[in-house]
């Protein structure tokens, strides 16, 4: 099965039925669990707007539900080289390079972060599932940096503990277009799945998740600025989203960015400078970074010959 969208209309039958239970039925090669997966990772619409699974269909309503092509049964390991960071019995941190995907999924099945983990750990654990497993958060394909995984199940419910808590720490340093003029701030808006591309985020008062992204100001250049940002809770795109909410979008970011890129970089100039986490055996915290790539390296560079 490819990714397609299929479309219903719901009928006077149908009638006050939760929209999980009418997909379900209409779409009968599909599990209940896979259609209420669906619809919590914001695939599924009334009307042209995202809706949850316990709203009751009306008749006339006209539901879509984008459906992927089902996962392999479990991630195989793959010999990738891996910038690693750290590593010990317990996690393993390493410097993702911007163009690799975390986690298998949709259209990348192979090549992922997963893959050369399990090649070179041979093991991870399992809570993230067979398809992420040791996976305990994430970094989007085209964003580099510092990002740590799992080795066994004790450690991978420490360090999401300490995520949920915001006991770990998490820096990011992002190249931004125009003058941030504050030297600090506070970005708090709502994050949810963007109304007419769900393939995309968007800050929604209404329905949106709580998102704070704490900023400081780096550096500054002609045009643009470089910015630090600590992440408050860790919604989907959150820099990339809340940075092109306050008129600052990251730098060749592709979705949330200005159509034309003013540098040759493959994806946003965003990277994950330092990851700070207690060890799940000892406690001690531990306190990792990453340099800038090379490609964010040079068109700061650039920027700084220019004035």
């Amino acid at each position: 099965m490819t990714g397609q969208t299929r479309r219903f209309e719901a009928a006077e039958a149908d009638r006050g039925e939760r929209l999980d239970v009418f997909l379900a039925r209409q779409a009968p090669a599909l599990s209940r669990s896979r259609v209420q997966k669906l619809i919590a990772d914001g695939l599924a619409a009334v009307d042209g707007r995202t809706a949850k699974a316990n709203h009751r269909v009306q008749p006339g309503e006209a539901v879509t539900l984008d459906v992927s092509e089902p996962a392999p049964a479990a991630a195989e390991a793959e010999a990738i080289p891996l910038d690693v960071v750290y590593e010990d019995a317990d996690v393993v941190v390493v410097n993702k390079p911007r163009g690799m995907v975390v986690h298998p999924a949709a259209g990348n099945w192979r090549g992922t972060l997963v893959n050369a983990l399990l090649a070179r750990c041979g093991d991870l654990s399992g809570v993230g599932g067979e398809v992420r497993p040791g996976i305990v958060h994430r970094l989007d394909k085209d964003t580099s940096g510092v990002m740590v995984a799992a080795k066994n199940d004790q450690a991978h419910a420490s360090l999401a503990r300490q995520i949920k808590d915001r006991t770990a720490g998490r820096r990011y340093l992002a190249l931004v277009h125009g003058n941030v003029k504050a030297e600090e701030g506070l970005i708090d808006a709502p994050i949810g799945r963007h109304r007419q591309d769900r393939k995309k985020m968007a800050v929604d008062a209404g329905h949106g998740r709580e998102a704070r992204t704490r900023f400081t100001v780096v550096e500054r250049f002609a045009g643009y600025t470089l910015v630090a940002c600590k992440l408050e809770t860790g919604r989907t795109h959150q820099i990339r989203v809340h940075m092109a909410y306050i008129g600052h979008p990251v730098v060749g970011d592709p979705k949330y960015g200005p159509k034309s890129q003013p540098f040759a970089i493959a994806g946003q100039a965003l990277h994950s400078a330092e990851l700070t986490f207690r060890h799940p055996a000892s406690g001690a915290t531990m306190v990792f970074a990453a340099p800038l790539p090379q490609d964010m390296e040079a068109i700061l560079a650039l920027l700084r010959k220019r004035g």
